[in-house]
């Protein structure tokens, strides 16, 4: 009691650091908890469709037909996987020059206007980017490149400028981190700046240029409102970049409303396919940084 009299102040920080730690922790369990919360529900759910029909059948059948009990969603994971690639494929090589440029090139006074700008665009709700693609993209690519304008290419521009700014911001901030004296040791040495680049900053920062590429591609997969108004919703494999498809996400959105029954856990089931997707690209990024440390 004499000691808690004379230092009143010490003891009084000593309780509310305490007190902010406890509610930290408290928050951080509450994350956790309501993470596997989710999980439990969603592979609850999903998994004993799964076993009923068949991994095998379930992940290659193209067949969907929930009314005749047939769920195969070999279509829906192409569909995915076509317009998620397309969108990677013109949005990695933008979004790696643009972070060069931000970080190495580009002057304090650009750098205020574009980095605003990129953040903009992530900010943006994702049924923005679906009315442009609908107004813009699709009857563009209708009356010039044939089609119905609904189809992996349209789904792929639009996918690629949503994923354009996870990719500028965590590739900028992995080349920014890179040490000072790398740059200076190799224009010392009498390289040029692009050979500073190419050949010192960008291998120095590869870890973090490969983690804005895969959290890049799960924003791509995952990404719902923008791919159902414009890649036409079709269950059938693509037969080129001008065909309409169905994502999984897509999948799931429309039909979940008046699923019921085997159907309904056929949605869950495939919630369940994406997660495992998404799990295997954190587990990819955790294991490329662990390599480079």
């Amino acid at each position: 009691m004499n000691d808690f009299r004379k230092k009143p102040g010490i003891d009084r920080s000593g309780i509310k650091e305490v007190f902010i730690e406890g509610l930290l922790l408290i928050s951080a369990l509450a994350s956790i908890l309501a993470i596997f919360l989710i999980i439990i529900f969603v592979f609850a759910k999903g998994l004993p469709l799964i076993a009923k029909v068949g991994v095998f059948k379930f992940l290659f059948s193209s067949t969907w037909d929930p009314v005749n009990g047939q769920f195969g969603i070999a279509t829906m994971i192409a569909g995915s996987l076509a317009i998620t690639l397309g969108a990677l494929i013109w949005a990695v090589p933008l979004g790696l020059a643009l972070s060069i440029f931000l970080s190495e090139i580009a002057s304090p006074r650009i750098k205020g206007i574009m980095v605003p700008m990129i953040e903009l665009l992530a900010g943006l709700p994702s049924v923005i980017y679906g009315f442009f693609g609908l107004v813009i993209i699709v009857p563009f690519i209708r009356d010039y490149l044939g089609g119905p304008g609904f189809s992996i290419l349209a789904g792929s521009v639009i996918l690629g400028i949503m994923v354009l700014p996870t990719i500028v911001n965590i590739a900028r901030d992995a080349i920014t981190v890179v040490p000072r004296e790398y740059r200076e040791g190799s224009l010392a040495l009498g390289a040029t700046q692009w050979e500073t680049i190419s050949r010192i900053v960008l291998p120095s920062a590869s870890s973090g240029i490969i983690t804005a590429i895969v959290l890049g591609m799960g924003r791509a997969v995952g990404e719902t409102m923008a791919v159902v108004l414009i890649t036409g919703n079709v269950t059938r494999m693509p037969e080129s970049i001008l065909s309409p498809v169905r994502s999984m996400t897509g999948n799931v959105v429309l039909e979940m409303g008046y699923a019921t029954g085997d159907h309904q856990l056929a949605l869950f089931a495939t919630g369940v396919v994406l997660f495992v997707f998404i799990i295997i690209l954190n587990a990819l990024v955790s294991v490329g940084r662990k390599e480079r440390v």
